[in-house]
């Protein structure tokens, strides 16, 4: 994937759900991982041309674990010319030590939401950017339904009416493959997640399942992504509204 083909995607799914207002300021919230760096630069990169002017800063929220080491994504932002600020927790000893998790995904997740959106409030920041692109829609749809006995995935547009703030995910034309890719040609500083729960978690198990699907069914991933936007109602209003 090139620039050009990031910027596309990018732009494509921002213009058909609305994800960007004149004035925003937008905190992107930065794992570490590629999603979220490749999230990064796509915006900034939007921020030259797009015709509605916004403001981004980036936020890692640290969980406290001692080899977390920022450094790198910390000059990666600075030569991208991103504002960049980490938020040190202790979320780490609270799910591992204090409370003893055993599935402890749900409660880390809960927490680390609740830390980058304190810290982007405080920043005054009306939108949060997440990284999430086309195979994270189609996994969580898998694991809700499988996990929850529901039809649910996350929307492109979310109002959190607790903060005030809205969570946008720009990547979800993206596909994983082609953020894997780009990041190793243009060597991001992705961090090694250090939790002990890495790749053993139901997400990763739907992963393997659903890739299993992909050899067996022909394009399963585009073909229920399709079916989540014509069929989830939080999807087709906005796309409606967009048409109309």
């Amino acid at each position: 994937m090139t620039f050009q083909q990031l910027m596309g995607y990018t732009r494509r799914a921002i213009d058909d759900y609305q994800m960007i207002s004149e004035g925003d300021k937008i905190a992107i919230g930065v794992s570490g991982g590629k999603d979220s760096l490749a999230l990064a630069v796509a915006l900034k990169g939007l921020q030259a041309y797009y015709p509605k002017h916004f403001e981004i800063a980036a936020f890692t929220v640290s969980l406290g674990f001692p080899e977390f080491d920022t450094s790198g994504i910390e000059e990666f932002m600075a030569a991208q010319g991103i504002p960049y600020s980490v938020i040190q927790t202790n979320i780490a000893h609270i799910v591992f030590e204090e409370r003893k998790e055993q599935s402890p995904c749900s409660l880390c997740s809960k927490l680390r939401k609740g830390a980058l959106n304190r810290f982007a409030a405080e920043n005054h920041c009306n939108k949060v950017a997440l990284g999430h692109h086309n195979e994270d829609v189609v996994e969580t749809f898998y694991m809700s339904l499988f996990y929850e006995g529901r039809l649910h995935t996350f929307a492109p547009v979310t109002q959190w009416d607790r903060t005030g703030l809205v969570a946008i995910r720009p990547l979800l034309y993206v596909h994983e493959g082609d953020i894997v890719s780009y990041a190793r040609l243009n060597s991001f500083p992705v961090l090694k997640n250090p939790c002990p729960e890495d790749g053993h978690s139901n997400r990763e198990s739907m992963k393997e399942q659903i890739r299993a699907w992909n050899h067996q069914y022909d394009h399963i991933t585009d073909k229920t992504f399709r079916a989540l936007q014509d069929e989830l109602s939080e999807w087709k209003i906005i796309r409606k509204e967009r048409r109309s």
